[in-house]
């Protein structure tokens, strides 16, 4: 299970809650469905050396989270990138 700030945990709680309605309609869908689709495509292919350490725990972390290794590998990228990554306070 992953772990959510309590911003998260509280729009997931809402979520969950039903307190959110659709505003789109086919217009809008039509204009922002290729740009969504774009901002997270994954259009390119890196190869890194890691070592075998770092990539089984890469492996594990994404067992545990339930999604692909890649797919995690891509996401710290992302998030670290935009600043978004923090380490967690124990």
């Amino acid at each position: 299970m992953s772990k959510l700030n309590p911003e998260e945990q509280d729009i997931l709680q809402s979520y969950e809650n039903d307190e959110w309605i659709s505003i789109a309609d086919d217009k809008l869908l039509k204009k922002y469905q290729p740009v969504a689709r774009n901002t997270f495509k994954n259009d390119r292919s890196v190869n890194i050396r890691i070592s075998s350490k770092d990539f089984y725990a890469f492996q594990e972390r994404a067992l545990i989270e339930g999604i692909p290794y890649n797919i995690l590998m891509s996401s710290i990228l992302h998030k670290f990138i935009n600043g978004n990554l923090m380490k967690e306070l124990a």
